[in-house]
């Protein structure tokens, strides 16, 4: 929404149910995850409200850690918390409604790539996997260290490191996985998104939880959502194809921009891995190579 010549307002809402044991950790989860969208559009974060749903019998002092664990992220994002909703639910759920601001002339959307972009990622995939495995016992510690890391790392780092340099496309990675939400920018560019496989980077441990049978159905759904637009998984190894199909909570950035435009940034190079190139449309929507 344009309030200005000069500034657009942003806005997005997101909560979802624990992912974690612990629950200040659960609450930066939270709050990491729904400030991405904002950086996702190529904005900064000003206001939160935080969204919650709280079974009544549930000490209220796991309800004062998840919020703190939620401000602490949302004060490093440099946002302010202004306020927010609870109700009474059988079932714990728990984010933010985020606003922000951005020039309307530098509005990020999930189409516009070009022919000849590179795609960049800004976080290793596998939190889906992962977290599967937490919950049926199988998950090593180190395994939940680093994927708990990467979902309560902000995205902000990512948006800072691009800064004025031109994004022709950009979406963040979650619920959806890499091929879901990579079919969103193609269909919506007209192109067709070449992915590396063997570039996209994976978290510690996720290949082996995909091997141990830890597959959450979000990822299921994922594959029948879109690998009907996904060429050459045929010659991928089963459990590398299953990844790009992961869903992800608190994800990367993707993002098209042009080659020279992310060669000349230092910044980039140490925030992001590169992960493909942008085709003319083809026969499919994305091509694994």
């Amino acid at each position: 929404m344009r309030a200005t010549p000069e500034c657009a307002l942003v806005q997005t809402v997101d909560f979802f149910t624990p992912i974690v044991d612990d629950p200040a950790t659960f609450g930066a989860i939270a709050a990491a995850n729904a400030l991405s969208d904002v950086w996702a559009m190529g904005g900064r974060p000003v206001t939160a409200l935080s969204v919650a749903c709280f079974p009544p019998k549930t000490d209220p002092a796991v309800l004062a850690a998840i919020i703190r664990g939620g401000m602490e992220k949302i004060h490093e994002a440099g946002c302010l918390l202004v306020g927010g909703h609870s109700v009474a639910d059988e079932e714990l759920k728990f984010g933010f409604a985020v606003t922000g601001t951005v020039h309307p002339g530098r509005v990020w959307r999930n189409s516009g790539a070009r022919v000849g972009d590179v795609l960049l990622l800004s976080k290793r995939i596998g939190t889906g996997v992962i977290g599967t495995a937490l919950k049926r016992g199988v998950a090593e510690e180190s395994w939940v260290k680093d994927s708990t890391a990467s979902m309560t790392e902000l995205n902000m780092y990512a948006w800072e490191a691009i800064g004025d340099a031109e994004v022709h496309a950009c979406t963040d990675v979650t619920g959806f996985g890499l091929m879901g939400h990579g079919r969103e920018m193609a269909l919506g560019s007209e192109v067709t998104l070449e992915i590396e496989v063997k570039a996209v980077p994976l978290l510690p441990g996720a290949l082996e939880c995909v091997k141990l049978g830890a597959v959450p159905g979000g990822l299921k759904n994922n594959r029948e959502f879109a690998e009907c637009v996904v060429g050459g998984g045929e010659k991928i190894a089963p459990e590398l194809l299953a990844m790009m199909f992961d869903p992800q909570t608190s994800g990367g950035l993707l993002v098209a921009m042009a080659e020279d435009e992310a060669e000349k940034i230092d910044e980039l190079k140490q925030t992001f891995w590169r992960v493909g190139r942008v085709l003319p449309r083809g026969e499919h929507a994305i091509e694994l190579i």
